[in-house]
């Protein structure tokens, strides 16, 4: 199957690239190489895989549109966005280039050639400040807290008018607190993991009062991918763990796994953060046979083993 990988220089598209070539893929990568965070991170992980690269933005209507036309995809796997809550904040405008025209022009090229299955990354942070928890696909998520959350709750929304109207496959996943070796640099394991080796104060957001459902990369890998392998006509999945972990408890895990005490800088909730995140992932073990089981302690020591590998540190 050839399979179009948007975003496949980042975290997650790197691993599901990897994997769907090792199963015997064909795929062809698109990335815009945003320096938003390191380019030279981006540029390692392609150097990993074994595809079919092309760099160019998909908010550039004319250049996608003509690639996808030649490359004709039998299934798009899209995950180029502009991630970051707080980020919103500060560059909104990036946010409606990637999320909303980048999607848009993903879904028209969708309608012009169908693949036989579109899959794209949502997110959790569309539940926004939802207090009843696990978070379920059924509940109404209506309220964003941020820009990002709105604009992957557009995505979804999007994608279900183009499902309805032209018949497109299309699938939302929800991911939750995707961590593990290659990760994005702005995401807590890393940040963390930098300030433990340099003996520099964590900043502990909410005074330590906030839990995450951690998913590990594989998991999300082996979801995402069990997805890709089962169209539907449009379905929305929560991806996660389904066992949200309280800050200082992930710390300290991640303490043990490079054998060094973090110092912390205990601080305020930040805007558009939320106090839990949990995932009902009963919606996706139905549908697909599977749902994330690696534990915080294993998924730590493996993103720990490759951190301390690619950028040192005792």
């Amino acid at each position: 199957m050839k399979v179009l990988v948007t975003g496949v220089a980042g975290f997650i598209g790197m691993h599901c690239a990897q994997r769907l070539t090792a199963r015997g893929d064909e795929v062809v990568g698109v990335d815009n190489l945003s320096p938003y965070y390191s380019v030279q991170l981006k540029r390692d992980r392609l150097k990993q895989l074994r595809i079919a690269f092309h760099e160019l933005d998909i908010a550039n209507a004319a250049a996608f549109s003509n690639l996808f036309q030649s490359e004709e995809p039998e299934a798009v796997l899209h995950l180029a966005a502009q991630p970051g809550v707080r980020y919103s904040l500060e560059n909104p405008a990036a946010y409606i280039e990637s999320n909303l025209v980048g999607f848009a022009n993903v879904l028209e090229c969708c309608r012009q050639h169908p693949p036989g299955h579109l899959v794209f990354a949502s997110s959790s942070s569309v539940y926004g400040a939802n207090t009843e928890l696990p978070w379920s696909e059924s509940q109404n998520v209506d309220h964003p807290v941020s820009l990002y959350a709105a604009t992957k709750k557009s995505n979804e929304l999007m994608a279900h008018a183009y499902s309805h109207l032209f018949g497109l496959n299309a699938t939302a996943l929800r991911y939750f607190t995707v961590y593990g070796p290659w990760g994005r640099p702005d995401m807590s394991p890393m940040l963390f993991a930098r300030a433990i080796l340099d003996e520099k104060p964590i900043p502990v957001f909410n005074h330590g009062d906030m839990q995450r459902d951690f998913t590990y990369v594989d998991d999300i890998v082996e979801g995402t991918l069990r997805v890709l392998d089962h169209p539907q006509r449009y379905a929305v999945y929560n991806i996660g763990n389904h066992q949200p972990v309280g800050l200082l408890d992930y710390i300290a895990a991640l303490e043990r796994a490079l054998g060094k005490k973090a110092r912390l800088d205990m601080k305020p909730m930040q805007p558009g953060d939320v106090k839990a995140t949990y995932a009902d992932t009963t919606a996706l073990a139905r549908a697909v046979g599977f749902a994330p089981s690696t534990s915080l302690e294993l998924g730590l020591e493996r993103f720990a083993a490759w951190f301390r590998q690619y950028y040192g540190g005792t």
